[in-house]
């Protein structure tokens, strides 16, 4: 009887799993879930779940204590060893039933995924991992400190009320074998907090923390923090190795809301900790990577944060860096001159046209609609839908799944469906090819029935977007389907699709002009203040 309601919901679910299988069924209607609930859940990025499974090593049991949906264990668990077992934790139990869904559809590993609070209920005391994954919740003030005052896992201090996430990382610890690694993502105040000192200062002086690596701005949320990964080891045997590693990865930072570089960090962190992880210390690299000796850490503060330890970057051909700046911005202003559109003259309207809806096209074969995945296996850049808003290059990727992904052509029309913004974008030979991302939707007209730049201008308009959008608490979608646009022979469309392709270059240089002047303002404040720039010149 409880589950009566449910039943043409399951049938639905079955009938579709008749046609992809189950394990795309799954992967299509989580994603659903995760898209209709994006304040519920923090969610890992997949390059970043990829970094640390990397960092980790190769390891045939591996714990997550927060496993949350379970994205770290199946980026460990994407090679998999022989025998693998996988374990996982979560205090939601819908979400570790989820998440144990989830894992043994995408590997071939045993997985056992447990319901409870890690801390204050863990279900795997007897547990030693090879190695163990954690992104942990952040700044949590009721996370047990009254209830857990003498629990054996705080071996090298009981972590003040304020510092939830150094009782995380000595859990991990506490679950993996001697030699065992952990790798934890960390708010970047639990590098210097006072309230923390002293269990940073033990975890250097008995060699378990092995390095402090700085993630760039918006690598995951909260986006704005320049989040740390604590790499751990649990030591065999005294004395420890005498030198911790430093690492800041800042400079791999995207432009505008694209997310990080993950190329370059993944190379320069795994370059940097391989080396490291091999001979127990690393020759400076300025602005990256160095090696201390604990000792000089060991002061009052304990401070971690890696850029109060760095040394600049060389300063080696910054000057030259600069003037090709200059010269760039120079010659992207003088395009924006020439690109700017003359005002309209006054008392002039266009005479009003029937209108048509996206709907009714797609319906009658003028276009095609598309909307994006939630993985794939192609492995080609993805079109994100902060790409699309800040008129970037494809900068995401696609979680490893069955799905076939949708892959861009030129002419084809890209729309955001959230955020409600007035952006539609036109792919160019530059864009074609990468594959669909989530939260947008394609149009690809029939080239003998629409212009794309036609189209493309007229689902911008502001009224438009007004009408066929809706809203939840402080969300904005917007239905596709809903927008408008007027019902124009082809020939007065290419007359439309011109002025809109003009105004579409002037808005790409001025943006253009836009980064390279920040560019230019940050190198030169930098430069005057590092002194690698003349102030007289």
């Amino acid at each position: 009887p409880r589950l009566l309601p449910s039943v043409p919901l399951l049938r639905g679910a079955a009938e579709l799993a008749a046609g992809p299988g189950a394990r795309k069924t799954f992967a299509f209607l989580l994603g659903r879930h995760l898209d209709a609930s994006p304040r519920q859940y923090t969610l890992t990025p997949d390059p970043l779940a990829e970094l640390m499974a990397e960092l980790a090593g190769p390891a045939r049991t591996v714990l997550d204590p927060a496993c949350g949906t379970g994205t770290l264990l199946r980026a460990a668990a994407a090679a998999t060893r022989p025998g693998q077992e996988l374990y996982g934790q979560d205090d939601d139990p819908a979400l570790a039933t989820l998440t144990a869904l989830r894992l043994a559809l995408s590997t071939d590993a045993t997985v056992r995924v447990a319901a409870g609070d890690s801390l204050r209920a863990d279900a795997l005391p007897g547990l030693r991992a090879d190695a163990a994954l954690c992104h942990p919740p952040f700044n949590e003030r009721n996370w047990g400190h009254d209830e857990l005052a003498y629990d054996p896992r705080w071996e090298y201090g009981f972590p003040a009320r304020t510092e939830s996430e150094l009782a995380w990382v000595q859990h991990a610890l506490a679950r993996v074998r001697d030699g065992g690694t952990a790798v934890v993502l960390m708010p970047p105040a639990a590098a210097s907090r006072r309230s923390g000192r002293r269990v940073r200062a033990d975890l250097l002086r008995r060699g378990a923390l092995r390095a402090v690596i700085a993630l760039p701005a918006g690598a995951a949320p909260p986006y704005s923090l320049p989040l740390h990964l604590w790499v751990l080891r649990r030591p065999e045997k005294a004395p420890a190795q005498p030198e911790v590693l430093l690492a800041d990865a800042g400079q791999f930072a995207g432009e505008g809301r694209g997310g990080p570089d993950w190329r370059s960090v993944r190379e320069a962190v795994l370059d940097a900790w391989g080396a490291f992880d091999r001979t127990g210390r690393l020759d400076e690299r300025p602005g990256l990577a160095r090696t201390l000796p604990v000792i000089e850490l060991l002061d009052d503060d304990v401070d971690l944060a890696p850029a109060r330890h760095l040394p600049p970057p060389t300063a080696t051909g910054d000057g030259g860096r600069l003037t090709d700046v200059r010269e760039r911005l120079d010659e992207t202003l003088r395009l924006t001159a020439e690109l700017t559109p003359a005002a309209p003259a006054p008392g002039r309207a266009a005479p009003r046209r029937p209108l048509t809806t996206v709907g009714e096209l797609a319906r009658g074969g003028a276009l095609t609609l598309r909307t994006g995945t939630h993985g794939g296996r192609a492995r080609v850049p993805v079109l994100t839908d902060h790409d699309v808003l800040a008129g970037t290059a494809p900068s995401g990727t696609l979680p490893e799944s069955d799905e076939e992904p949708v892959l861009t052509e030129p002419g084809d029309v890209v729309v955001p469906v959230l955020g409600g913004g007035t952006v539609a974008r036109v792919v160019d030979a530059t864009t074609a090819g990468a594959a669909l991302g989530r939260n947008l939707v394609l149009l690809r007209p029939d080239p003998a029935a629409l212009d794309p730049w036609f189209l493309a201008g007229f689902l911008r308009g502001t009224a438009n977007h007004r009408q066929a959008s809706s809203y939840a608490s402080t969300a904005t979608r917007l239905d596709v389907r809903r927008l408008q646009l007027p019902r124009l022979p082809l020939d007065a469309q290419r007359g439309y699709g011109d002025r809109f392709r003009a105004l579409d270059e002037f808005e790409r240089a001025l943006r253009l002009a836009g980064r390279l002047g920040e560019q230019l303002v940050r190198g030169l404040y930098d430069g005057l203040t590092d002194g690698t720039v003349d102030p007289g010149r």
